[in-house]
């Protein structure tokens, strides 16, 4: 059947896409790269879609599995081993709606290596989509460091002026984690019986001080992702640094794939540990919420303080995963791909800005609704969206963290909750400078509306962002089964 090869093709369409596009040869033929790149991401979401219609809900197991009949790596039972929930499948949807947006956002703006540009986000797409679908332990890992070749590329070659210290930090935090997350798989590989297969992991029987250690090795790798307090300070930099595509895809896609870590492997695999140490995931979430709320307030570049932003909001995630109830981790993964939406949207909406006025700092602007009226509107939507303003889907995550928080603790929640208020003050404050008021200089004077083709990514965003804050239900409905799973799994004592 089509259904059983569907995940394979989603991750090497684009992989392949990427590889042709690279054929296309130098910027002679960059019309033809920007046609190839926009109908290969095209196709790779309408492919994803039957991953949604054809998922079964109602039950907890891994659907649309793909297994090789023969190992990969014949000497250490490595196989080709795919399969989804309904935590994975919204992250998979999420990825292959982003990038045709970032293909389109990149359209003009990109003139030099167009077809290395492009070819970089397609790879990175199927990577990404590796990421979320594998169910062996170093086929994931595989996906996983390779999706970082494409990112640093992105950022060392389109960034700013400092792009190269930022690609150099942006690899070696991330690369550095994941050594002591490759050192886990293989204690885990003989502690299963010579398998490396995720699922296999699960029903290792660990004792507590091994669980601990194997938590902490997963955190290593997956909270620099995230990215949590205190590894949080490679985020800021390559946003900064990196082209506008390349801040949208790390914000949007990126990011989660560290939290998807923690679902995958530390709550199912380490459940004691997990318990033992949630005090310490729960406070480092509530400074990323509180401290790094304040840090937003004070920044004068619009793309950091949508960095430090970022940071709050996944602080909010982890909460919700580690007070172990339904309401907060489904408030999690609601906010996790609610982020990618309105993140995605605020980086592209500053991406506009700066390639008219070619600055990111607020101090620049000023009165820019008189003359950018349709994009001030769209602005306005996303930064009341990043405040958690209710219809948005910035608001549905967040109220079932703190929902779920009150079950746990009221100082969580109370805490928790401050958010709305930092939320809304670094980014109203933000929208009233760069937008309202006086035309506050000769080349915001000179500005010039959102064209169609902006227009058009913008408002995909738009729609998206409502439909999701005032019909949460289709985003919810998939992953409540694999949720109370996930939950049963995290209260199971394996001591």
């Amino acid at each position: 059947m089509f259904t059983d090869y569907l995940l394979s093709l989603v991750i090497w369409l684009p992989i392949a896409g990427g590889v042709l596009v690279l054929l296309t040869g130098d910027d002679k033929n960059a019309p033809l790269a920007r046609w190839i790149s926009l109908g290969v991401s095209v196709a790779a979401f309408v492919l994803s879609i039957p991953l949604y219609t054809h998922f079964d809900p109602a039950t907890a197991s891994m659907q649309f599995v793909e297994k090789g009949a023969t190992p990969w790596i014949a000497a250490f039972n490595v196989y080709y081993y795919l399969g989804i929930d309904g935590i994975s499948l919204l992250l998979i949807i999420l990825t292959t709606f982003i990038t045709p947006l970032v293909v389109i956002a990149g359209w003009k703006v990109i003139k030099e290596k167009v077809a290395l540009y492009m070819a970089s986000f397609l790879i990175m797409e199927g990577l990404i989509v590796g990421v979320f679908s594998a169910l062996d332990g170093i086929l994931f890992y595989v996906f996983w460091e390779a999706m970082l070749v494409p990112m640093y590329l992105i950022i060392g070659i389109w960034g700013g002026p400092n792009r190269v210290y930022a690609a150099i930090k942006f690899f070696l935090y991330t690369f550095l984690g994941s050594v002591l997350m490759l050192v886990t798989l293989i204690y885990l590989y003989y502690q299963a019986g010579n398998s490396f297969s995720i699922l296999d992991f699960h029903a290792v029987k660990l004792g507590l001080t091994e669980q601990i250690l194997i938590f902490l090795a997963f955190f290593a790798a997956f909270a620099v992702k995230v990215p949590m307090f205190p590894v949080h300070t490679w985020l800021p930099d390559a946003h900064v640094e990196a082209p506008t595509g390349g801040s949208v895809v790390l914000a949007a896609i990126m990011l989660k794939v560290g939290a998807y870590g923690f679902l995958r492997f530390n709550l199912p695999i380490t459940p004691d540990a997990s318990h033992e140490l949630a005090w310490f995931m729960i406070t480092l979430s509530l400074i990323a919420v509180v401290y790094i709320g304040l840090v937003a307030l004070v920044q004068e570049d619009m793309k950091k303080l949508i960095a430090y932003s970022s940071i709050a909001h996944m602080g909010f995630v982890t909460l919700g995963f580690f007070i172990f109830n339904p309401q907060g981790m489904e408030g999690g993964i609601v906010q996790m791909v609610s982020h990618g939406f309105i993140s995605g949207a605020l980086f592209l909406c500053v991406g506009v800005m700066y390639d008219r006025l070619h600055s990111r700092q607020i101090g620049d602007y000023g009165g820019v609704a008189n003359k950018m009226p349709v994009f001030a509107a769209f602005f306005m939507l996303f930064a009341m969206a990043n405040s958690g303003l209710p219809g948005t889907s910035g608001f549905v995550g967040e109220f079932l963290v703190i929902l779920g928080s009150f079950q746990a603790n009221f100082w969580y929640a109370f805490l928790a909750a401050t958010t709305l208020i930092f939320g809304a003050a670094y980014s109203l404050w933000m929208y009233k400078r760069v937008i309202f008021g006086k035309v506050a200089n000769d080349k915001v004077e000179a500005l010039e509306d959102a064209t169609p083709r902006e227009i058009l990514f913008l408002a995909i965003l738009a729609v998206t962002v409502l439909v999701m804050g005032l019909w949460p239900y289709p985003f919810v409905e998939v992953m409540h089964t694999s949720v109370d799973h996930l939950l049963q799994q995290a209260s199971v004592s394996k001591l």
